[in-house]
């Protein structure tokens, strides 16, 4: 018996499946052409094995295969996934090519991770070679996928609608009724209607067929095709990008060219020779900042007032925050500004051998600065013999006054500035042929002068003062003019224009694709056996939605004033579609890529 009863339950079982596959071959069969084609995605081939169970692909069909998985939608979201990834480091760790000072401070500070950044390549992300492979990759991928998607698409748009399935109360939209006009007059009726509310319509045999909603896949392409735009223009303006810096003090000017650079750096297809021929003058610096509140000392306005000129013509601008001058294709950012405090260097004989403004670079929000004052040349001693200056100078433009606590700024304007000043003698190093940050004081060739008590040399000034150096070896003097300075980014991005116009392209192609749905709508008009005109509507979609019952319900009533209920038809009979079936019976494929 109990053999019999697995027996009995295995061949129920079967039976089910057999029947429920044959309905799904009906259900195919049944539709046809009709549901074939609503989107340009590729329908996923799996190989076939052979009875072991093996793969029987070969070579050619391997790559296929390959090929297939490259391009589908779920590798490219993984590939861009991946890119996003892997930009996280370029944000996080300082990169070389951007700031290698920073870069080289970091590796200085973590001495346990920087031999395994170094392997991974973190410190020069975007150049190295597994972002790079993920980069092309997913260029390829959505190149492989748009191409024979976009000849398939066109080939869409120049065919018709297919006709109707033989089932039409099959689809996922449905709706019936009996009428009394002919079905000529109701087909003639249908294709009017569906006409006017812009679907592309015709007859095919007893039934029209109508299709909509073209732009969604036309959105599709155009977001595919927006990313390979973006990823182009990222390419092309790394390889072809230029960017340098330069700090200009008030009254002192720039020209364009790579010996004026503080620092200067470009991609390895731009030439020397593309540097845009222009040059400025900073004719002031105007900044401003709240005086009283919870935001004392945030900045209001940053101004750098500019001369510049181009090609023979001289012109005025104003350069602020986001708001860069733009000379040809370059463009001049504002990107930072500090104080230049003007000094005054006298031998003991009072010759002056030094004089001018000393840029200092802002340490905190309130621009307390800090920077070295170098005098390299024509300097003598009391007995004659040469020597080199220098200064180490902390400078604050709003002390808080003697014995109110710590030197920093109160406040980032020139209310009551101060400059604390360390004076050395000796060599500055700057014979050695090694560079020389022009900030920093090198102190191992240098002394420390000292006063009549063996202390230690350090005063701080205000704008007048001076303070004299031991033994008749001179004085420096803090002058009362305090300039400005501002900080320039000169930058070409070729790019940038292509890069801004494939993203707006991509937001415009993922609006039509996710809000636009891909619909094709069938009316079917026919003499039933008692010689009354049955007529059919039914609508197919991509996808489930509430909206193509609730237009189709719509198209039926509207077809209602030429093709009314037959006065003895069942009042249940009226024209609305029915419920969406459980199942859709559209041929399933590979979503949209």
């Amino acid at each position: 018996m109990s053999t019999t009863d697995t027996s009995g339950t295995t061949d129920t079982s079967g039976a089910e499946q057999e029947a429920a596959a044959q309905e799904s071959a009906e259900q195919q069969e049944g539709l046809g052409a009709a549901g074939a084609q609503l989107s340009t995605a590729p329908v996923e081939e799996r190989p076939e094995t052979a009875v072991t169970g093996g793969p029987t692909l070969g070579v050619i069909g391997w790559i296929r295969w390959f090929w297939r998985q490259l391009t589908s939608m779920r590798v490219a979201l993984i590939l861009l996934f991946m890119l996003s990834l892997g930009a996280v480091p370029g944000s996080l760790i300082p990169q070389t090519g951007v700031d290698e000072i920073k870069a080289q401070a970091f590796k200085d500070a973590h001495k346990t991770l920087t031999p395994l950044y170094e392997k991974l390549q973190f410190f020069d992300v975007y150049s190295s070679v597994w972002f790079s492979a993920i980069y092309i990759l997913l260029f390829v991928s959505l190149i492989g996928c748009i191409v024979p998607r976009s000849w398939q698409f066109v080939g869409q748009l120049r065919s018709r609608p297919p006709g109707a399935p033989k089932r039409l109360d099959r689809l996922p939209a449905y709706t019936t009724w009996r009428t009394a006009a002919e079905p000529e007059q109701v087909r003639g009726a249908a294709l009017t209607l569906l006409k006017g509310r812009r679907f592309r319509a015709h007859p095919a045999g007893d039934a029209i067929a109508a299709e909509k909603g073209f732009l969604r896949e036309a959105g599709n392409l155009a977001f595919h095709v927006a990313l390979i735009v973006m990823l182009v223009a990222f390419a092309w303006g790394q390889l072809f990008k230029s960017e340098g810096g330069k700090l200009v003090v008030e009254g002192d000017g720039f020209s364009n060219t790579l010996t004026q650079y503080d620092d200067f750096k470009s991609g390895s297809q731009f030439g020397m020779d593309e540097l845009e021929p222009f040059s400025f003058k900073l004719d002031a610096f105007d900044g401003t900042y709240e005086m009283n509140g919870p935001q004392r000392g945030t900045p209001r306005t940053f101004e750098a007032k500019v001369s510049y000129s181009q090609g023979g013509a001289d012109k005025k601008a104003v350069i602020r925050v986001n708001e860069p001058l733009k000379v040809g294709d370059s463009k001049v950012y504002l990107i930072a500004h500090g104080y230049a405090p003007v000094v005054t260097v006298k031998d003991g004989r009072g010759k002056t051998v030094y004089h001018g403004a000393v840029p200092l670079l802002p340490i905190d929000n309130n621009i307390t600065s800090t920077g070295a004052i170098k005098v390299l040349d024509g300097y003598r001693d009391k007995n004659m013999k040469k020597e080199q200056l220098g200064f180490q100078a902390f400078f604050v433009p709003t002390f808080a006054g003697a014995g109110q606590g710590t030197m920093f700024s109160q406040f980032p304007a020139l209310v009551s500035p101060a400059m604390a000043l360390t004076a050395f003698h000796g060599s500055l190093g700057v014979d050695s042929g090694l560079p020389q940050n022009v900030y920093q004081l090198d102190k191992t060739k240098m002394k420390q002068f000292t006063d009549e008590d063996g202390n230690k040399l350090a005063e701080r000034l205000v704008p007048g003062q001076s303070m004299t150096l031991p033994g008749g070896a001179g004085s420096i003097t803090f002058e009362k003019e305090i300039k400005e300075w501002a900080s320039f980014q000169v930058s070409q991005q070729p790019g940038n224009g292509l890069a801004l116009a494939g993203a707006i392209a991509a937001i415009a192609g993922l609006t039509g694709s996710l809000f636009i749905q891909r619909r094709r709508i069938w009316v079917r008009a026919v003499r039933g056996a008692d010689g009354v005109t049955v007529v059919e509507m039914a609508g197919l979609g991509r996808s489930e939605s509430a909206k193509l019952p609730e237009e189709l319900g719509d198209l039926a009533v509207a077809l209602t004033a030429d093709a009314p209920p037959a006065p003895d038809a069942d009042p249940d009979d009226v024209p609305e579609p029915a419920e969406e079936p459980a199942e859709d019976p559209a041929p399933s494929g590979e979503a949209d890529k």
